[in-house]
């Protein structure tokens, strides 16, 4: 089976032979020593004590190991430019790493990377990696302590004093953070609370509902979900229910076009929230804030600060926003770079 890579691969990088008749592949480059760590999914790895050539090959946790300092360990990623254009000028290292498509990922394209630890979504992916010998963690979250337990797994694999002092401070920012909301929310009543409703697309119209980190940011951040009892995220619906939830806000995901430049599906304009101007975009940064990334502690400022801007007023989005990536990922963004990440807009 050849692996299927993405449209811009063979126009940015060098093409690996994966299924050429007779090609001699080489073994798995094997570190000289190794140790046990348990994956997301509790299965006990065999993980190299210092992985140098690293395949991630789940969107969401490319960010991860990034804000580790281990980007430039990233050798085969799926995460490309056109879809992640500021997780590539954050963390340049990614353009020399070879870009692939998960639905068609071949393990010997990964032996002859001479990859040494992969990183995957669930552990359906994980199991044709581990018999071709490639050391592989499971890494796939769904809500905020899932985050905190995938970082720290990251951290100890990647094994350096940076990863472990960047998992550290990340965690303990978190800690102080939600201690934060929650003493100044404490006061106040529910139905003082905004009604959210998350949505990833209009057409056809998709939310995040309940039992996710979606609708724990939703709620930590002083908000209330109004889809809470649909568990789960990336679910349909139709604008009459949209209409029957009435949400005081509507956040669509960064990076959607929102009316009228994108299309409303019929009876948009009918909905409360859209008559009163509450339909907003979400920051989208290296990955989306609302989603699985370590932005989660800038998407929940920026929630709070959107729910309740007289109760946190003295949150500073542009600040906190530039202070986050200088601190977790060395990088000075300029303010016009702020602007757009805060606005969900592309880099220009």
């Amino acid at each position: 089976m050849d692996v299927k890579l993405s449209p811009s691969f063979l126009t940015r990088r060098r093409l690996l032979s994966t299924g050429a008749a007779g090609l001699c592949l080489p073994a798995v480059v094997r570190a000289e020593s190794s140790r046990h760590v348990q994956d997301m999914f509790g299965t006990d790895v065999a993980v190299p004590d210092a992985p140098l050539r690293i395949a991630d090959l789940w969107f969401a946790h490319n960010e991860i190991v990034t804000m580790l300092g281990a980007g430039s360990r990233i050798r085969v990623t799926v995460d490309g430019p056109d879809e992640f254009p500021w997780l590539y000028r954050i963390a340049s290292g990614l353009k020399d790493a070879h870009l692939v498509h998960p639905a068609g990922l071949n393990p010997e394209m990964l032996i002859a990377a001479g990859i040494q630890l992969a990183f995957t979504s669930t552990e359906q992916q994980a199991l044709p990696l581990r018999a071709a010998g490639i050391p592989t963690m499971a890494m796939a979250f769904q809500d905020m302590s899932g985050l905190l337990k995938s970082l720290a797994i990251t951290a100890d694999v990647i094994n350096t004093p940076l990863a472990r002092d960047r998992a550290a401070s990340w965690t303990s920012e978190l800690k102080q953070l939600s201690t934060l909301l929650n003493a100044r929310l404490a006061s106040v009543p529910m139905e003082k609370r905004p009604r959210v409703l998350h949505l990833i697309r209009l057409s056809p119209v998709a939310f995040d509902g309940g039992h996710s980190i979606i609708g724990e940011w939703i709620t930590q951040a002083g908000g209330i979900n109004v889809a809470a009892a649909v568990s789960g995220t990336k679910r349909t619906t139709t604008i009459e229910q949209v209409a029957a939830w009435d949400p005081d806000i509507i956040i669509v995901q960064g990076g959607v076009t929102l009316p009228p430049e994108g299309a409303a599906p019929p009876g948009w304009e009918m909905l409360r929230a859209v008559k009163e101007g509450r339909v907003i975009s979400n920051p989208f940064g290296m990955f989306p804030w609302d989603r699985y990334g370590t932005e989660f502690l800038l998407q929940l400022r920026w929630a709070a600060r959107m729910f309740h801007p007289d109760l946190f007023s003295d949150i500073d989005l542009r600040s906190e926003t530039s202070r986050f990536y200088r601190t977790f990922f060395d990088c000075s963004l300029s303010g016009d770079e702020v602007s757009q990440i805060l606005s969900g807009h592309l880099p220009s």
